[in-house]
């Protein structure tokens, strides 16, 4: 499984973006940030309202110099069968991943081989290809759109600004902390 600081996969998959199937290659992203957001499958039922809650944000994610790429085990042309069959789905502008052999979602460690599914995981990577976050959800538990721009601000800013760190709850204009000259106890 891939850990903090490590590089991101060297994969290229398939992709269901703008009415196209696509090949993308994960290194392409090189210089902007890069969130992958993995959900279990199409045509259920937490999984929409995840996605529709991160296309509600993603032109903030792209003004914060994001780019996000939903993933799961499904084909692209079932990709494209949810897209032409949910008004819900048509609204999302990222590119939809299509991992059917598992290969990216085993490499991140949230592929269910007894499913034959992703785990709810969501990594974002720096500008680099180093993961800087990541987080695993039970299936049944469905993410945040703000939190997870939140984490890409605060993750961002604390690689512009080496050696600030981002507290509990930091949102951008708030105070961060200076390791080392900031007092525990202070905040």
């Amino acid at each position: 499984m891939i850990k903090i600081n490590e590089q991101i996969p060297d994969v290229s998959l398939q992709a269901y973006h703008q009415d196209q199937v696509k090949d993308i290659k994960l290194t392409d992203y090189r210089g902007q940030w890069l969130i992958l957001m993995f959900y279990p499958a199409d045509f259920t039922f937490v999984c929409p309202t995840e996605l529709a809650d991160v296309a509600k944000k993603y032109a903030e994610i792209q003004a914060a110099g994001g780019e996000v790429l939903s993933v799961s085990t499904d084909t692209v042309f079932v990709h494209k069968a949810w897209h032409d069959a949910s008004p819900v789905i048509k609204e999302i502008q990222f590119p939809m991943l299509a991992d059917p052999t598992g290969r990216l979602a085993k490499k991140l460690g949230v592929y269910i081989k007894e499913e034959g599914l992703a785990l709810r995981g969501t990594f974002i990577f720096s500008p680099e290809g180093l993961l800087k976050t990541m987080e695993i959800h039970n299936n049944s538990i469905g993410r945040s759109a703000e939190e997870l721009l939140r984490k890409l601000q605060a993750a961002k800013f604390v690689e512009e600004h080496g050696g600030e760190v981002c507290p509990a709850s930091w949102k951008p204009g708030s105070n961060t902390l200076k390791p080392g000259l900031d007092l525990v106890g202070k905040i």
